[in-house]
């Protein structure tokens, strides 16, 4: 695989190409990855992958109109068509007015963050065997359950760099490890599926598989057994693992292009309290180890803390340089972007900070509610905040969690699960999105 710089070079050669052959301005990003997975099932061995990869991007200007190509083949032949095609087409595309590079007196100057992305451990698939084996053991191996769809354990390797003509050149590297299991509990018609898995940026950060398996197996049998609810008007727990999708369902609502296109029910409330007094929403790019950690963004702009909502109060859209432009406002640092066609904007390590009751305590405040592990569909829409999804969980009663249900629907507005949900103090760092146990105080509940 390139190294870093390897990876920069040509994609400042290939901006370089582009200008010269008359884009007025350009940007390339080139990424390369390698990775290796094993996955078990029953014991046995069940595939084992390797790939190795890499591409290259190049966007071009003519003035007002723009262009983007790929290719895999990074010779030089293939590098010198590519601009060609890329400025004929930039040529005949329409005008954009909005369209163009960051703004080159914001671009990161000096010294990159380092934010300790990239571990060089790289496993031998006789590790990764062992690892997805002792995933599946451990979940097998807990009472109730019946049935695999396996264990795996896999490592990555990647190296993202860019260039722009308006003078920014960076490069990077991350790296991946991960392991999961996946196990049925039951028999007949009352089977149930669960899973669990880990992944961090270094391997010694990645959770013990047994744990992970043991996590797997016991959260399907925990499901054995599960029936409907009655219908009604009752509070709603979002366990961690679905909570951060309140999480998704705000930051698509404060895209720069979803605001441009006033197309989102947050439409006018940035400065405005959407969320109760004491709610922070916090992105950190430069997380160390962080999985979605980045020392600059997709434009070439520094990456920098932010508290997306501040003491209950959304502060700031999203927003790519395109997008800036439309709204009248200067970019944000969230561009990202893959190899082909424009940037967009979003976030990186996002989290919903804890708040100061205990899960338990949030659960021994509701007489009767539903605990949400497992959430199904997409009933949100995102003009209005309407909210409507299919869910599983657990029955809470005077704050014990009984019985598994299933089956039902949750619906509500997104602006009054907003503005009354209670954050726990559960939280843990595991994931790109983080958030901790989130009570809602009144949601609709029906058999689905």
């Amino acid at each position: 695989m390139l190294t870093p710089d390897q990876a920069r070079t040509i994609a400042e050669q290939l901006v370089e190409q582009a200008t010269s052959a008359g884009a007025t301005a350009a940007d390339a990003m080139l990424a390369a990855d390698a990775s290796s997975s094993v996955s078990v099932r029953l014991g046995e061995l069940e595939d084992v992958s390797r790939s190795e990869g890499q591409e290259i991007g190049l966007r071009v200007f003519d003035g007002q109109r723009s262009a983007s190509v790929s290719s895999s083949d990074l010779s030089p032949e293939a590098l010198a068509e590519l601009v060609q095609r890329a400025v004929a087409m930039a040529r005949e595309a329409p005008e954009d007015p909005f369209a163009g590079l960051a703004p080159a007196e914001l671009l990161l100057q000096g010294e990159r963050p380092d934010v300790d992305s990239f571990d060089p451990a790289e496993p031998a698939p006789s590790a990764l065997r062992a690892r997805a084996s002792a995933a599946e053991s451990a979940a097998r191996g807990v009472a109730g359950v019946t049935n695999s769809n396996g264990g795996s354990a896999s490592a990555s390797a990647s190296i993202i760099a860019l260039a722009t003509s308006g003078g920014f050149s960076g490069a990077y590297r991350a790296s991946g490890h991960s392991t999961s299991a996946s196990v049925v509990a039951g028999e007949g018609s009352a089977m149930q599926r669960d899973y669990a898995y880990h992944s961090a940026r270094h391997l010694s950060d990645l959770e013990d598989a047994e744990a992970i398996g043991r996590r797997a197996g016991e959260r399907a049998a925990a499901r054995v057994g599960s029936s409907k609810v009655a219908p009604g008007r009752m509070p709603v727990l979002f366990d961690p693992r679905v909570a951060t999708s309140l999480l998704g369902h705000l930051v698509s609502a404060i895209n720069g292009a979803v605001i441009a296109r006033q197309t989102s029910f947050l439409l006018g409330k940035l400065g405005e309290r959407i969320f109760a007094p004491g709610i922070t929403v916090h992105d950190d790019p430069l997380r160390v180890r962080g999985l979605r950690s980045r020392p600059f963004d997709g434009e070439g702009l520094p990456s920098r803390a932010t508290n997306l909502v501040d003491d209950g109060v959304l502060t700031t859209w999203l927003a790519d340089s395109a997008a800036a432009r439309q709204l009248g406002i200067a970019p944000t640092g969230h561009a990202a972007r893959g190899i082909g066609g424009a940037p967009g904007a979003s976030p990186s390590n996002l989290t919903l900070l804890a708040g100061r009751r205990s899960r338990e305590e949030l659960l021994a405040a509701c007489p009767r509610a539903i605990l949400v592990t497992e959430l199904i569909g997409q009933g949100v829409n995102g003009v209005t905040g309407d909210y409507s999804r299919g869910a599983a969980g657990f029955l809470v009663t005077d704050g014990e969690i009984g019985a598994p249900v299933s089956e039902i629907t949750i619906a509500s507005n997104l602006l009054e699960m907003f503005a009354t949900l209670e954050p726990a103090s559960d939280l843990e760092i595991r994931r790109g999105i983080d958030a901790p146990t989130i009570l809602v105080p009144e949601m609709t509940v029906a058999s689905a």
